[in-house]
C-alpha cells in the first residue's frame, strides 16, 4: 500500500522555513505587520516588547514570521532559560559581561569638561569604564587643564585623556591642548558648542537643533526655539539624558572621540 503525506498543500504553497531568533535584551527587530522598530526590552509567555528610538514602548504577539531581523523575516522565541532577559551589549555597544566586577581602577584618567558632558559619558561608557578600571573626572573648565596636567604628571604608565567642547582650529581649546599634548596625554574635542548637541535630533523627536544667534546663551536660546523651559536647563538636560539608551543616540562625532581616549588610556 502507498503512505501519504496528510499535508495536502501543494509545495509551492508552503512557506519556506524561517530562523528562530532568541528574544535577547537589545536585540533590534521589526514587526512585519506595523513596521514598528525597536529594542527588545522585555520577553514575557507569548508577548515580546519593544522600545523604539523615541522610548515609545510596544508590546506584540510571538507570532511565526513576525518580525524582521537586519531584513530578514524571522521568528521570535523565548529564550531558552525562560528567566529575565538580560542585556546581550553594553550602551556603548561592547559586548556584556554578566556578573564582572569593576577592575581595580589604573593610575591613568580622563578628565572630561563639562557636568552634562561627564554624565553623558557615563551612561554610555560607565559599564566599560568599570570593567576597564577607568576613572572619569570632572573637568570644571579647560582654563584649568595645565595645572591640572602638571599636577598628574603623566607616564608611560598613567595616561591622562582630556575631552573638551568645542574643539575647533584657531580656538582658545585648541591653544590649551597644544601646550598640554605629550605622548602621554591626549587632548580631544567634539565641535558642538555644546553636549546637548551630541545628541541626534531624532533620538529627541525634534527635527534639527536650533541656530542660535551668537552672544546668546546657547542653551537658553534652544530651549525657547523649541518650547522648552528655558529657566531650568538643567531639568531639560536630565529630559534629554533619559532618552539616550545607547552609542545610537549620539553623533559619531562624540563617539569616535570617547573611544579614542578609552583606547589610549587602556593601551600597555
Amino acid at each position: 500500500m502507498r503512505s501519504y503525506n496528510p499535508d495536502l498543500t501543494p509545495p509551492w504553497k508552503k512557506s519556506a522555513p524561517v530562523p528562530e531568533i532568541p528574544a535577547e535584551r537589545d536585540l533590534v527587530v521589526e514587526e512585519v505587520a506595523t513596521g514598528f522598530c525597536g529594542a527588545v526590552i522585555r520577553c514575557e509567555a507569548g508577548t515580546v516588547t519593544l522600545e523604539d528610538r523615541f522610548g515609545k514602548h510596544r508590546v506584540f504577539p510571538l507570532e511565526p514570521r513576525g518580525f524582521l531581523l537586519e531584513g530578514k523575516v524571522v521568528t521570535l522565541v523565548r529564550p531558552a532559560s525562560g528567566g529575565p532577559v538580560r542585556p546581550t551589549r553594553t550602551a556603548s555597544g561592547s559586548i556584556a559581561v554578566p556578573g564582572a566586577r569593576a577592575r581595580v581602577a589604573r593610575a591613568g584618567r580622563i578628565y572630561v569638561e563639562g557636568r552634562h558632558d561627564a554624565e553623558l559619558v557615563e551612561r554610555v561608557w560607565g559599564d566599560d569604564l568599570r570593567i576597564e578600571g577607568v576613572v572619569v573626572e570632572y573637568l570644571e573648565g579647560v582654563d584649568d587643564l595645565p595645572a591640572i596636567v602638571a599636577e598628574f604628571a603623566p607616564g608611560p604608565d598613567a595616561r591622562l585623556g582630556v575631552l573638551v567642547d568645542h574643539l575647533v582650529p584657531g580656538s582658545k581649546e585648541s591653544r590649551i591642548a597644544a601646550q598640554v599634548t605629550s605622548p602621554d596625554v591626549l587632548v580631544v574635542g567634539h565641535p558642538y558648542i555644546d553636549v546637548w548637541e551630541a545628541v541626534k535630533p531624532s533620538s529627541l523627536g525634534i527635527p534639527a537643533w536650533p541656530a542660535v544667534p551668537r552672544g546668546q546663551d546657547w542653551k537658553t536660546g534652544v530651549c525657547r526655539a523649541l518650547g522648552w523651559p528655558s529657566d531650568n536647563t538643567g531639568a531639560v538636560w536630565q529630559a534629554i539624558l533619559k532618552r539616550v539608551h545607547s552609542y545610537k543616540d549620539l553623533e559619531p562625532e562624540l563617539l569616535g572621540r570617547v573611544e579614542e581616549l578609552i583606547d589610549f588610556v587602556t593601551a600597555p
